[in-house]
């Protein structure tokens, strides 16, 4: 998928010509249209949201010289044993 985002944002000259900023922003525009979707409880809206956000996040990594997928399994590779505990319907890690 990766790949495929990639090529999209290549063939329109995303890679070439966006910016870093320009990705930030883009991603703002995302996450608060995610925050709309889900304040109208529109699960297809919320839905496109989150994969927009996706997309975005590729393209970023890749104009930072990263690999969205290396940076997400980084994360898990962080997580995967982290301790803690459910507090008002998020988990607090658990501080060492």
């Amino acid at each position: 998928m990766e790949e495929l985002v990639l090529s999209w944002a290549r063939d329109r000259g995303i890679l070439e010509h966006g910016t870093v900023e320009g990705q930030v922003e883009k991603l703002r525009e995302e996450f608060q249209e995610l925050l709309d979707a889900l304040a109208k409880h529109d699960m297809h809206e919320t839905a496109d949201a989150i994969g927009d956000m996706q997309v975005v996040l590729t393209i970023l990594a890749e104009l930072l010289g990263m690999s969205a997928y290396q940076c997400y399994l980084d994360a898990y590779g962080v997580i995967c044993t982290r301790k803690g505990k459910m507090v008002d319907g998020v988990f607090v890690k658990e501080v060492a």
